[in-house]
């Protein structure tokens, strides 16, 4: 217990796991025992809708309470510039932060990391400790001058390689193991606490250990199937029924091995810790598998994608599904409610007040973007994946296949979404909505003035005109991005090889 009373907490982010694929939310493989059983004392959500369908804004929200689009950190800038954070509010309370992640967008180089006294990141596996503030300086300089973000995108393709090389073997995901073994250590040795894991054995490549792999997933080789997203968005290489079914059971198999490991952290959470602590465990974001003609989670924010899982342990909430809608970034206010913090805390944003989401209470001039409409509608942003979208150019320039001007993955994508109803607009095509009740798959597109989706059209139109254009920079980033960059910003570019 930290010195002010407050709870130790144990956050848990399972990286790219779809909603349906766990037992609590009614999949019939037993995928999730750990969860399942922690699911029977804990707050399971029904309606929880992630801000963006992709790691670095999600994370930056959770850990702001802001939308993508207001703290800007997307693959156009993908950096957050804030003093502000979730684990910098805990620290100033007395609490050691510690994060402990195999993301490569999870690192002190992007700025996600601010307010961790204890950062065990992706790029520990690099030489010469280059993952530290400098790179994310350098990273920063980057992508404020388009001639050079090309170099930028080659460090993503670099990190995604060292990904697909550590996942392999019967350790599974590249750090999980040694995560958790830390994360561990840091719960015995402390006596408060705030611990946040992002767990990568979802995220493709699928290369789950064994026995896992033989349970869900029996005489699949990985390397036999097809493991790049790229190639089949990008119509370079076709996959049929037999061949999904069996990605399905490597991914099965590699969230069963992650519950394995929630388990293990649930256990020493609550071993070292004198009252139980808050525990939360979410997904970023899903995952497509075929479904739409995509694979993988990018280039659209079908609900896949950005309707995921999200359990809560708090000792202000009871047991038993919550049906209302939750936001992920709402989670930022949840955990720092009660707690003598400096950051303003939303009452409105946060569940365990009586006020959560009563938006009509809070006066206009003071609404954030959201609040301004329905407080079951939820927003999903989605700025143009610049990164992703020159992965698949050069996959399928290197196959002879042309990607079309208004392929999707050229688009910046809005979404409003209720329970019932769903409202998706795009930079490059018609905006369509979806009845969720009678078609939760998303398959037949709606007009935007049908009245099913009349109400979530007005929230998100009002959502857009307050929050502004989508390819927004974000209130905290530099105002001239395009300035020259200085002669030590160059100098660091060259000791570190990159020109």
């Amino acid at each position: 217990m930290s010195a002010n009373g407050g709870r130790n907490v144990l956050f848990v982010v399972l990286d790219t796991v779809r909603r349906d694929r766990l037992g609590p939310y009614g999949y019939d493989r037993p995928t999730t025992p750990a969860i399942d059983a922690f699911a029977e004392t804990a707050t399971v959500v029904e309606e929880a809708v992630a801000p963006a369908p992709w790691t670095l804004p999600v994370h930056a929200s959770m850990f702001t309470g802001r939308y993508p689009s207001e703290h800007g950190a997307d693959q156009q800038r993908p950096y957050l510039r804030t003093d502000q954070t979730l684990a910098g509010a805990l620290a100033a309370t007395g609490m050691h932060t510690a994060c402990f992640s195999s993301n490569a967008w999870i690192t002190p180089y992007t700025g996600v990391t601010q307010g961790f006294a204890e950062v065990d990141n992706f790029f520990e596996v690099l030489p010469g400790g280059i993952g530290g503030t400098p790179l994310r300086w350098v990273w920063e300089q980057l992508h404020q001058r388009p001639r050079l973000r090309t170099v930028a995108q080659q460090l993503v393709a670099f990190g995604n390689r060292i990904h697909e090389r550590t996942a392999r073997g019967d350790r599974g995901s590249s750090k999980t193991p040694a995560a958790v073994e830390r994360a561990v250590a840091t719960m015995q040795r402390e006596d408060s606490w705030f611990v946040f894991l992002n767990l990568m054995d979802a995220h493709l490549p699928y290369h789950p250990p064994e026995p896992f792999r033989s349970r869900f997933a029996p005489a699949v080789d990985p390397d036999a199937v097809c493991q790049n997203s790229k190639e089949y968005n990008a119509g370079v290489r076709a996959i049929d029924a037999a061949e999904w079914a069996a990605l399905g059971g490597l991914y099965d198999a590699a969230i069963a091995s992650m519950d394995a490991a929630v388990g293990q952290l649930l256990t020493a959470a609550d071993a070292h810790s004198a009252e139980p602590p808050i525990v939360v465990i979410a997904a970023d974001h899903g995952e497509l598998l075929g479904e739409h003609e995509l694979f993988g989670h990018e280039f659209a924010v079908y609900d896949p994608l950005v309707h995921v899982p999200l359990l809560i342990r708090h000792p202000e909430l009871s047991a038993g599904r919550f049906e209302g809608t939750v936001e992920l970034l709402d989670l930022y206010h949840t955990l720092l409610a009660d707690r003598p913090v400096d950051a303003a805390v939303d009452p409105t944003r946060c569940m365990t007040d009586t006020r959560y989401r009563r938006f009509d209470g809070v006066p206009p001039g003071e609404r954030d973007p959201g609040q301004h409409g329905d407080p079951t509608t939820a927003y999903v942003e989605y700025a143009q994946p610049v990164i992703e979208l020159a992965q698949l150019e050069r996959r399928a320039a290197a196959a002879g296949v042309t990607i079309d001007a208004d392929h999707r993955a050229r688009a910046s994508m809005r979404a409003g979404r209720r329970p019932d109803a769903k409202l998706v607009t795009s930079s490059l095509h018609a905006a369509a909505g979806f009845d969720l009740n009678a078609d939760p798959q998303e398959a037949v597109p709606l007009p935007v003035d049908d009245p099913r989706v009349a109400e979530v059209r007005a929230d998100l139109e009002t959502f857009a005109a307050t929050v502004g254009p989508l390819d927004a920079t974000g209130a905290d980033t530099p105002q001239d991005p395009l300035a020259p960059m200085d002669a030590a910003a160059e100098q660091r570019l060259r000791e570190l090889g990159y020109l």
